[in-house]
Formats: C-alpha cells, sequence, structure tokens
C-alpha cells in the first residue's frame, strides 16, 4: 500500500465556498478545480510626490509619503500594507501606547484602580515637550492621568505613572521591556515611557500595529480613553491631536512627533464589522500625517473584505481509510475560517486540501489528517489544520484479510 499526498481543489465563487461541504459529503473522491480571484485596484488617489520606494500591497506597490507605514486586520492579522515596516525607527510619542499598556494591566489585575491618587514629582513637573500641565506637590488620579497621557499626550502624566507605579521612571520601563517581547514586539526597545528622543529608543511599525491590536484586544474596558475629542486639566482645555478620532474616522490610538522620526501615527477603526489598524510614521506635518492616514484607511477598507470560508465543524473533504471499519471519514475545521482577501479574489484565489490518502485506521476524532490551503497572488499561502471529524476503528481480522486478498487502495484525489 502506498501513501499518496494529495491536492484537491475546491469551489471558491462565493455560493461554492457555502456549498462545500454538501459537495464534500456528497462526492468525496471527485475534485473540484478552483476558481480564484484578486482585487481591483484601489480607487484611493496616491499623493502627486509620494516620494521614495512604494509600500508593498497584496495587490500591487501602493505610493505613500510615510517613512514608515503597517497596516493590517485586527480580526485575522492580514497584512494589508508594508513600507520598512521592520525598519527601526523613532517612535517619539507612539510610545505611550506601551506605557498605557502596562496600565492598563496594573488595573486588570487590581494592583491599580482608577481613582487612586498618585503624587506629582519635581521631574515630573519639570518635564519638557508635550504636557497635561501637573501641579507641582499634587496628587492625581490614575483616570486623568491616562486621560492626560492618551488625549493631551502628556509627557509629565506618563512620569507621574510610571513613578507611581513602579517607583521610578527606570524601573518602569525595565517592566515596559519586559512585557513588549511577551506580546510579539520583537523590535522595540525603551528607554523612557514618554518617547523623548533618546538614543536606544526604537519600534518598528509592525510593532506599533501590534500593539494596538493587543491594546484593543486585552484591555478593551480601557480602550474608550484613546476615543475621547477633548479633555480639560488644571482649566487647560486640550483636542486630541489625532484629527482622525476627531473627525470621527477612527476611535483610537496616538500620534507622535520628533524631529528625527517626523509625524506619526496610529489609528484604528471599525467599518461594517471589519476593524483595521494602521501604522505610519515619518510624515513632514501634522496635515500631511492626517491626510495620509484618512487616504490609507479608506483604501484598506474600500480593498479588502473578511471572507468566511468554512464554519467550525463545517465538513471540507472526506479522505479514504486504509482497513477502517468504515471506508472513510470527513475532514473538518475546528474554528471558522475567515480570511481577509481583495476584493474580486474569486478570479485569481485557488482554495485547496492536501493530505495524505489512504489515512490508516485507527483514525482518532480530532487527529490532524490535512490542511486547508489558500493561494493568492501577491500573499503566502494560508494552511489550516484539518481533522477528522469523528474516529474510525481497524477492521476485525478477517475484515483485514479479506482486504489484504484485494486490491490495494489508490488515491483518489
Amino acid at each position: 500500500m502506498t501513501l499518496v499526498r494529495t491536492r484537491r481543489f475546491l469551489l471558491s465563487s462565493a455560493a461554492g465556498f457555502a456549498a462545500c461541504s454538501s459537495i464534500a459529503a456528497a462526492r468525496p473522491h471527485r475534485g473540484h478545480r478552483a476558481a480564484t480571484k484578486t482585487a481591483g485596484d484601489s480607487d484611493a488617489t496616491p499623493p502627486a510626490d509620494a516620494g521614495g520606494a512604494p509600500a508593498n500591497t497584496p495587490i500591487g506597490p501602493l505610493d505613500t509619503v510615510a517613512r514608515w507605514a503597517c497596516i493590517t486586520d485586527f480580526n485575522t492579522g492580514a497584512v494589508l500594507l508594508e513600507k520598512a515596516a521592520d525598519e527601526r525607527m523613532p517612535p517619539s510619542s507612539l510610545t505611550k501606547m506601551m506605557t498605557a499598556y502596562i496600565v492598563f494591566g496594573m488595573l486588570k489585575t487590581g494592583r491599580l484602580s482608577l481613582e487612586q491618587s498618585l503624587p506629582v514629582s519635581e521631574k515630573a513637573w519639570r518635564m519638557q515637550g508635550s504636557k497635561m500641565f501637573v501641579p507641582l506637590g499634587s496628587s492625581i488620579s490614575v483616570s486623568d492621568l491616562i486621560q492626560g497621557m492618551l488625549i493631551q499626550s502628556g509627557n509629565d502624566a506618563c512620569i507621574v505613572l510610571a513613578e507611581g507605579i513602579a517607583g521610578s521612571e527606570e524601573q518602569f520601563v525595565n517592566v515596559m521591556n519586559q512585557e513588549a517581547p511577551k506580546i510579539g514586539l520583537t523590535n522595540s526597545h525603551f528607554m523612557n515611557c514618554t518617547g523623548w528622543p533618546a538614543d536606544g529608543h526604537y519600534m518598528t511599525a509592525r510593532d506599533v500595529a501590534m500593539l494596538a491590536t493587543h491594546l484593543i484586544r486585552d484591555y478593551p474596558q480601557y480602550y474608550h480613553f484613546f476615543s475621547a475629542t477633548d479633555y480639560t486639566f488644571n482649566k487647560i482645555h486640550q483636542g486630541n491631536r489625532n484629527v482622525l478620532v476627531d473627525k470621527g474616522l477612527a476611535d483610537g490610538l496616538k500620534t507622535g512627533h520628533t524631529d528625527a522620526g517626523g509625524f506619526g501615527l496610529c489609528a484604528s477603526s471599525e467599518r461594517g464589522g471589519n476593524r483595521i489598524v494602521m501604522a505610519i510614521n515619518g510624515t513632514a506635518s501634522s496635515n500631511e500625517r492626517a491626510h495620509e492616514g484618512e487616504r490609507l484607511l479608506s483604501w484598506a477598507f474600500a480593498n479588502f473584505e473578511n471572507v468566511t470560508l468554512f464554519r467550525k465543524g463545517q465538513v471540507v473533504d472526506r479522505v479514504p481509510v486504509w482497513m477502517g471499519d468504515t471506508p472513510d471519514v470527513a475532514l473538518i475545521s475546528t474554528r471558522d475560517v475567515v480570511m481577509t482577501m481583495p476584493h474580486g479574489w474569486q478570479q485569481h484565489s485557488h482554495l485547496g486540501v492536501d493530505y495524505q490518502s489512504p489515512a490508516i485506521a485507527p483514525v482518532a476524532a480530532g487527529q490532524v489528517l490535512g490542511q486547508l490551503v489558500m493561494s493568492n497572488p501577491g500573499m503566502a499561502d494560508v494552511r489550516l489544520d484539518l481533522v477528522a471529524e469523528r474516529s474510525v476503528g481497524k477492521l476485525g481480522l478477517i475484515g483485514r484479510a479479506m482486504t489484504r486478498l484485494g486490491h490495494p487502495p489508490t488515491s483518489h484525489g
């Protein structure tokens, strides 16, 4: 008996995907060539002078004035656009997102409360750059400090939080650097909690986008702090520097600016059940940052969609079983299979199933027997394990003898 690696193609039109389970059940040994699909070109107009190399996207290059950029789908993690996304950059006040992540973690575990007041040190009071203007010697609630940090981008608020939580900014930064790799920020290192320019202080656009995803997913109860359009403290009124939030085009997250890093923006928006996360940096002005952020968010929503290929438990295909007490077993997905695809993906994408045929009895329910493979031009293949729907026992002695006397099984791919 010879095991054969089999690739069988499935239908890939919207109607075909919905019917895949019934097709696989009714005709377990007939393969179907996948129809495929790619998205059309973006209907957004790129800047007249984007400068530098264009960004890479699954639907072709796209000019952007940002020096660094990464756009992802929140639900699937698919990368929709990247430009120097793994190049170290000065993150400026985007750093405050990591400070917020540590603060939110303390709140969630009960080591900190929103009503708790923290003292203002001279270091915090003297801190330069953007400020919420904390009074020296006062005590300020954690809730006010978070708003001052995220809405007014207050460096002084960051110092008060860091010192109140860890005893010093240096100890707090140690916590930031310990936590960052745990959530996948493998190319980030912090020297302070504010984003103040410092040698050895860096992030990447990909890490910024990943951090935003963690903030939204891990601490949804605190995400609203990023959405406020303005805040007043100490009789000083300041607006959110994220223009996309002010215009209602995004519900967070943060802006930043230094001479070395230019003007940066991390934003997220949800439309029609889909959420996009965008990190850009290195634009030339606050206006350019706002216009480019709005343009790229619109481009992402206009050109990509999330497609449910299979539901959890849905039969994707069937595999013959050698020496089994039943001739075949259904392959199912252990979860809903949702993928981010370019609009028009049916024209150029291929959906198939890889498995070795036949499977060898006994087969246990939940045993991985194959993989669902989605291929799309410009995107890496996506592979998802498929498992046996139920157990298949081994034939008894007489059954095995009769099978061995007969013809050996052949591949049905």
